[in-house]
């Protein structure tokens, strides 16, 4: 059995569209492209970002793209599809979070400055960020609005610029318009769904794990939520292509597993 599941079936889970008919072909980045710091970003960085996916033999316009998120190690991950649909999905950048704020653990209630842990998608693209360009996630998802036992559980997360945060995921004006520019252009090409995981540290690694065993000792709830992420996570690892992660409304989440090719 291979590792890597059929493309039709995980363009469906991953919402990649088929390739833009000549109607539709470029009409997302046409529209975005009419804000002045899509604008500049677009004329300064893309022939830079488009070298970046070729380097790495990354698909260019994007077939498919997926961010993760580390808070221990400060990192935000862009990778991508190949042009070859069996391959697994290649690492284009690592990105530098730039401020932090709260602590390891999810989000819970709104003022809690936390960032998010969990598994998400880009809701918004933002032009005209207070914070430069930003990149919405879609928090609370119904994991979230659980755990939040009734209390607001705050919104407007999002990946920005500025290198400012209160529970945000903040780079540098410059990386923020690469990766702003990238989603733009797999958003153009057909995706409509890119994931955004965002982890408290990388779990496959014993530090990691050492870590989150020490927070959790008082906390049987921590153990229980970090070991909710880790098949999602171990997905990933396994067969190179992002996992679909439903969130429950219990609170947990559900790693859907698509069908593979003999």
């Amino acid at each position: 059995m291979s590792r890597l599941p059929r493309l039709a079936l995980l363009a469906a889970l991953l919402g990649l569209a088929a390739p833009a008919t000549s109607a539709d072909a470029g009409d997302f980045a046409a529209k975005q492209r009419r804000y002045p710091r899509v604008k500049a970003a677009a004329a300064d960085r893309l022939a830079a970002v488009e070298t970046s996916f070729r380097d790495v033999g990354a698909a260019w316009p994007p077939r498919g793209v997926y961010i993760r998120g580390f808070k221990t190690e400060g990192q935000v991950e862009l990778w991508a599809a190949t042009a070859k649909p069996d391959e697994a999905w290649v690492l284009v950048r690592r990105f530098e979070v730039c401020a932090a704020s709260g602590a390891l653990g999810p989000k819970r209630r709104m003022g809690d400055l936390q960032v998010p842990e969990g598994f998400y998608h880009v809701s918004l693209f933002n032009p005209v960020s207070d914070f430069h360009l930003s990149l919405g996630v879609s928090y609370p998802n119904a994991a979230d609005r659980f755990h939040s036992r009734g209390h607001a559980p705050g919104n407007a997360i999002m990946v920005h610029g500025n290198c400012v945060t209160i529970g945000c995921l903040p780079l540098q004006d410059g990386p923020i318009e690469d990766l702003y520019l990238a989603a733009m252009m797999a958003r153009d090409a057909g995706q409509q769904t890119i994931p955004i995981h965002i982890f408290p540290c990388r779990l496959d690694e014993q530090s990691c794990q050492d870590q989150l065993a020490t927070l959790a000792a008082t906390r049987p709830d921590l153990a229980d939520f970090w070991a909710g992420l880790r098949p999602g996570y171990d997905a990933f690892t396994d067969t190179g292509t992002p996992p679909v992660v439903r969130a429950n409304r219990d609170g947990s989440y559900t790693l859907v597993r698509p069908r593979t090719r003999s």
